[in-house]
């Protein structure tokens, strides 16, 4: 497929709405993205033709739904280019796949005094489990500071790891839009014998992913951000690691057999998959690969390099000294993520002259107070972007801020 946006957006069946007599600009992505017709129909056509569950029958239908399963996990670990698809454990989101990290190898292997080591951007799904293992294991949780144009400061970083037993950081920050240097923390980190964990949420819809070249022992995201149902998570973890961890939750697909006086728990990765999976929404993930594949991720990734410049050249230009965005505006350190500040318009007013224009953004803290607190706010406009965008919709969102100061200036 070449790379058009007016051509990928028709695939895309609820960005042809309208809202409020305008056409609809969704620029929402980092909270979710919207769903092509392709990966739809994948998901209806489970439920019509091959609906049953998986791993227990022996009939054909069964067995149908069983390998529609295991081929989306297989495209998953192609995806992000893992060597063993039994790597692959499916979770219902990133942020489970973080607490299973957590309660379960963190659970088995710190203890009091050991530290995680955690970057000030983190959202928090990567930031409450680690302060519930310290306050059960004693751990502590540590912070790797940002330089005021929100990246990475790195300048003590001997330091930070002492004692360190595992770093966790973002891939890509859903609030700043930066792209730390994952693969140097994770050489940094394995030096002095800690893991690595990436929350790659807002890191895999976007870029190609290769496990290997990032470095990281642990990678978690989720379906709902790259163009698949939400309700589907992924954890990907080194499998040396993930036999030697024990059980998240217990019950169904996880054991090997089961007596009165204990069980055996079964092989990776359906030790960690109790009970009957989100099959439909697994299924539908495979989908959503096959369309981003389809598209090209380097051609995504060059395609949003080119509209967050554009971006950021127009809104500075057109909006000036009332409009902040913060993070770096160096394109090749950050995704399309844009948090602002507009004159002095609270952000959910913003927000709503915003959506009355069909305009979709998002407002509040982002699950990421630590960060809000850094950056002295207590909530931004959020702009994001994705392949579905085009330069129209930054015009778009740049007369819309235009017109809301015109309006609060009344």
């Amino acid at each position: 497929m070449s790379f058009d946006v007016s051509v990928i957006k028709k695939d895309f069946p609820l960005l042809s709405r309208e809202e409020n007599n305008d056409s609809l600009i969704y620029l929402d992505s980092a909270a979710t993205s919207q769903k092509p017709q392709q990966v739809l129909d994948v998901v209806d056509s489970y439920y019509q033709e091959i609906n049953a569950n998986v791993h227990r029958g022996a009939y054909r239908l069964a067995e149908k739904a069983t390998t529609a399963m295991e081929n989306a996990r297989e495209k998953v670990s192609n995806f992000i280019k893992s060597e063993r698809s039994e790597e692959i454990i499916f979770t219902k989101n990133a942020t489970e796949s973080i607490n299973l990290v957590a309660k379960s190898w963190g659970e088995a292997n710190l203890g009091e005094g050991d530290v995680v080591l955690l970057s000030s951007l983190e959202h928090h799904a990567n930031i409450v489990p680690w302060h519930q293992l310290a306050e059960s294991k004693g751990i502590e949780v540590r912070w790797i500071p940002l330089t005021e144009s929100g990246l990475f400061d790195l300048t003590d970083l001997d330091r930070l790891l002492e004692g360190v037993k595992l770093v966790a950081v973002s891939g890509a920050s859903n609030v700043l839009g930066t792209v730390p240097p994952v693969r140097i923390l994770a050489d940094a980190a394995h030096d002095v014998g800690a893991l690595c964990l990436v929350d790659a949420s807002q890191y895999v819809p976007h870029r190609p992913t290769d496990i290997e070249e990032l470095g990281c022992d642990f990678l978690a995201f989720t379906g709902h951000k790259m163009c698949g149902p939400t309700g589907i998570g992924v954890l990907w973890g080194r499998s040396e690691l993930l036999d030697q961890m024990p059980p998240f939750l217990g019950g169904g697909e996880m054991i090997l057999d089961g007596t009165q006086e204990g069980f055996t728990v079964n092989t990776i990765p359906w030790k960690f998959e109790a009970g009957t999976p989100p099959i439909a929404e697994i299924v539908g993930l495979g989908a959503a690969i096959d369309y981003l594949e389809s598209v090209g991720m380097s051609n995504i990734l060059e395609h949003e390099k080119t509209l967050t410049s554009y971006a950021l050249r127009t809104l500075t230009e057109r909006l000036g000294d009332d409009l902040i965005i913060h993070g770096p505006d160096d394109v090749s350190v950050r995704g399309g993520v844009f948090s602002m500040a507009y004159q002095d318009i609270h952000p959910h007013d913003v927000s709503q002259v915003l959506d009355d224009r069909g305009i979709c953004v998002r407002a509040g803290h982002h699950c990421a107070k630590p960060l809000m607190k850094l950056l002295g706010v207590g909530a931004t406009v959020r702009a994001s972007l994705y392949l579905y965008n085009d330069e129209g919709d930054v015009d778009a969102l740049a007369d819309a801020l235009d017109a809301t100061g015109e309006f609060f200036s009344q």
